[in-house]
């Protein structure tokens, strides 16, 4: 009888198990979600996994046995309670299948009227306020200046959040 599995999957190898376990007929589920992240100084989304490591695969142990399954590239183990593997219950599954995630915002990037700390470049060791961000790779700052405001375009990689 076909159920729902969990299972564990080797570090950064998660879609090579899962193509290997689809040329098997074994039906796998990896949830996403769109981040936006700081990525060598350029504000990009990335989606990355919701459940990291982890693969929910549908089969029939019956017709398929688990050995094999835990045998396939990529998979370390299945998640088990006792000795058996762990079912995750079909409504879990479809409720992860129809979910729209929202987008999220790494903790990391700076939003407005953060205060960041300049590390490079002439206004070095400069406190200033993260005002909006000027195309993918750099940032209107918010400095004060001899008791003046003064915004400025810094590259995204010569600050960071504080």
């Amino acid at each position: 009888m076909e159920a729902w599995y969990l299972l564990y999957c080797k570090r950064g190898q998660i879609q090579r198990a899962s193509e290997h376990l689809e040329r098997q007929a074994v039906d796998c589920l990896s949830p996403t979600i769109a981040i936006e992240k700081m990525v060598r100084g350029k504000r990009l989304t990335v989606s990355e996994p919701l459940f990291p490591n982890y693969l929910f695969v549908r089969f029939d142990p019956e017709a398929i046995h688990t050995t094999t399954i835990s045998a396939t590239r990529g998979v370390s183990h299945f998640v088990r309670f006792g000795h058996l593997p762990a079912t995750v219950p079909e409504d879990v599954i479809s409720a992860l299948r129809s979910e729209v995630f929202a987008s999220l915002t790494d903790p990391e990037v700076p939003q407005p009227g953060d205060t960041v700390m300049i590390t490079e470049g002439t206004f070095e060791g400069l406190q200033a306020i993260f005002t909006e961000p000027d195309g993918e790779a750099r940032s209107m700052l918010l400095l004060n200046l001899l008791n003046k405001p003064v915004v400025r375009s810094i590259d995204n990689r010569q600050f960071t959040r504080l």
